[in-house]
């Protein structure tokens, strides 16, 4: 028997809807157990302070705990690694940073492609950082450390926390965009105490890291690396004012493994970027020195992209090689 035009097309409405129908399923019951966050530097930095509180209001918005776990080392690499081997089911999050997307130039042996295999769920914050000078180093404003490097190239120290790390680009970037020549001398971990005393000139800090010196006069903050001034520091200025275009901030976010459900993914990237917009969170977020950062799932990836192209970029032209 021939089935009448209208019968046929209420079956086909409803065979295409079967295969949507246990995603829309998966997304509603999830998370159905704990979700780990598996953060790659150390505890009780700032990444970490900052995956245990958009955890924890995770935890309260969904109603499982999303535990974080430290798993530092080898620029983040540990952790990424851990997660690209997980189950891509939503319960093993990784707290992505802008190290992520500088393994592809350090490190061309891993067995991993951050691009490749880690799906991006949503951002966090951005990380801007300040340039701050030993009080001796002649040049009291931006342009007039320009013109100092440019009479005397190779006389200026700049110090960053190891070769290829985000306080390293940064400075490069502006030796790039300035056209001068400063000397690096990379550190295994903190270079504030040589900075104070006079060792080294220079150096590139996070926020986090800088307010107490500034405020009491011991070093002196020149610019901010972000695309415009900053509420903290109204008063110091952006390197941009000075060197158009110049823009070179760090990111935190969140990823998951690459064959992640879309849905799920979709479902995260509403969540966390609620979380970020709550005034509280926005609040104790600038507090730590980071600057509250939400997008789409499109406008991440194509963020990651650019990120991704200026920072091998930049290593590039600063000669950095492969570890």
């Amino acid at each position: 028997m021939k089935l009448r035009r209208r019968q046929f097309l209420v079956l086909a409405a409803h065979a295409a809807a079967l295969p949507a129908a246990p995603r829309i399923a998966l997304a509603q019951t999830y998370p159905a157990r704990p979700v780990r966050i598996i953060v790659g530097l150390p505890p009780g930095g700032g990444a970490d302070i900052v995956a245990r509180l958009v955890g924890q209001r995770l935890s309260e918005r969904l109603g499982q705990q999303f535990v974080v776990e430290d798993r530092p080392g080898a620029g983040s690499n540990i952790a990424t690694e851990a997660v690209v081997k997980a189950p891509p089911d939503g319960y093993t999050l990784l707290l992505a940073t802008t190290s992520n997307t500088f393994s592809l130039m350090l490190y061309p042996g891993l067995a991993f492609n951050f691009i490749r295999d880690i799906a991006p769920v949503a951002t966090i914050c951005s990380l801007p950082f300040i340039m701050l000078a030993n009080p001796s180093l002649p040049g009291k404003t931006v342009p007039e450390l320009i013109a100092y490097a440019k009479a005397n190239p190779g006389k200026i120290n700049y110090a960053s926390r190891g070769t290829g790390t985000i306080t390293h680009v940064v400075a490069e970037l502006f030796k790039m965009m300035a056209g001068i020549d400063l000397v690096h001398v990379p550190y295994r971990g903190d270079y504030v105490t040589d900075l104070l005393g006079g060792r080294v000139q220079l150096g590139f800090f996070a926020l986090a890291d800088s307010a107490q010196y500034v405020r009491n006069g011991g070093l002196r903050a020149l610019g901010i690396t972000s695309a415009s001034r900053l509420a903290q520091f109204p008063d110091v200025p952006a390197l941009a004012e000075f060197l158009p275009g110049y823009e070179a901030s760090g990111w935190l976010g969140i990823g998951a493994p690459k064959k992640t459900p879309s849905d799920i993914v979709e479902k995260l990237n509403r969540d966390v970027n609620g979380v970020v917009v709550d005034p509280d969170i926005r609040a104790r977020l600038v507090d730590l020195g980071f600057e509250p950062l939400s997008m789409t799932l499109g406008q991440l990836e194509k963020f990651l992209a650019e990120d991704t192209a200026k920072w091998v970029g930049i290593m590039k032209f600063a000669g950095v090689k492969p570890e």
